[in-house]
This record gives structure tokens, sequence and C-alpha cells, in this order.
């Protein structure tokens, strides 16, 4: 292993929580019904904004679906700048892969002002060598373009990746990247991963979590 990928929301950052709180309050303001959180989130987590949005009215104009995605990520900050908090042990194991000389990047759907929210509060900017995400023109997950640009621009191939994820379309897109993967199950239990064959462990955060040397595929116990 030569370099791990993080997704950042629900991997790196505790803000799942968070952008469920923003949804409900974005179909509140627009008197839409919101009857089935779980699965809304089980299906369009790692997807940008945007892509959500399209698939539910693909009649509107794009700038319109640009704006009102805009006015969720402008509610979710809000929330997260008083609230946001790190997955357990995160910092600890993005300091022990740059202890190890290990590459790093964060891979993420999320928007640059998100993104920055984060890495102001916690400082990931000295732990992390780059970061792709779709506002560098790349597709949203489970395309497999995030995963693969933050391999190109690290220099390191792709079976040499490990990948941290919480969300199925982030483990498919890693998946089709060539990549082993490690679940998060921050925002979905383990069973929902259970037909990945890329996935070589699953954790509920990373306390006392040591970074592997190879990536052998242990024993999915979901399978």
């Amino acid at each position: 292993m030569k370099a791990v990928l993080f997704d950042m929301d629900g991997t790196l950052i505790d803000s799942m929580p968070l952008h469920e709180r923003s949804w409900v309050l974005w179909h509140a303001e627009l008197e839409l019904p919101f009857d089935d959180p779980d699965g809304f989130f089980h299906a369009t987590a790692g997807r940008t904004n945007v892509e959500i949005l399209r698939d539910l009215w693909s009649d509107r104009a794009e700038a319109e679906l640009e704006a009102l995605a805009h006015r969720k990520e402008v509610l979710y900050r809000e929330i997260a700048a008083r609230e946001l908090t790190l997955i357990a042990g995160a910092a600890e194991v993005c300091a022990q892969a740059r202890a190890r000389g290990l590459k790093v990047a964060v891979c993420t759907a999320a928007p640059p002002e998100n993104i920055a929210v984060a890495f102001e509060r916690f400082g990931f900017a000295a732990l992390v060598d780059t970061v792709t995400s779709p506002a560098d023109g790349l597709r949203g997950k489970p395309h497999p373009d995030i995963f693969v640009e933050a391999a190109r621009r690290l220099g390191v191939a792709p079976e040499n990746c490990l990948v941290f994820e919480d969300a199925p379309l982030g483990i498919e897109a890693a998946r089709r990247a060539g990549m082993a993967a490690v679940v998060m199950t921050t925002t979905l239990p383990g069973s929902a991963f259970a037909h990945y064959p890329n996935v070589i462990d699953t954790l509920a955060d990373y306390n006392g979590y040591t970074l592997p040397t190879h990536l052998t595929r242990k024993e999915n116990p979901h399978a």
C-alpha cells in the first residue's frame, strides 16, 4: 500500500447527521414531502446535489438546480460551522499515514465551500497531499473519476491505493477504479456493503486502527 484515499463526509468528519438535518430543512422550506430519509441517503450519498436534483426534476433548468443545490449546502454550513466534529480517531489515522510515508488524498463530492469548512476546522491541509472533487470537472460517485484522478496526481497505481468510504456509491466507485476499500459504518450497517468484492475491512471508527501494509482481502463478515 502506498496511498490512502479518504471520502470526507461520514468518513473523516461526522457530518452525515448534519447533512440529514439540512436536507430535512431544505425539503421543509420548499414544502416537499420527505417520508423516506434512510432510502434517500442510501441512494444519494456520494453524488453531487445537482446530480440528485436532476433525477428529481429533469425538466428544470440547470441554473435553477444549481441554486437549489447551493441553498441546501448553505443550510449545512450554517450547522457545520457550529457543530461539525471528526470521526473518532480520524486525525490519528491521517497522522499515522503521514508517519509511514504514505500519500494521502481526500476524494469527495462535497462543494469547495464545504471542504474549506472541514479543512479550516481540523487542519487537514497539513495532512493531505491532494483533494479531488466534482469541482475539478470530475463525475460524482459511483463513477471512479475522483479516485482515479487522485491516484494519478499522487503517482500511485490504483492497486496500491486503499479507499475509506461510508457510502455504497463510494465503494462502487472504488471498485470501478480497481481499488480496495474499507467500509465506515457511520451511515449504514456493514450488511449494506456485503456484495462488494473490494471491501477488505469494516470499521465503526478509527480508534485503535492500524493501517495495513498489504492490501489482502479479509473475509467479509456480512457476506
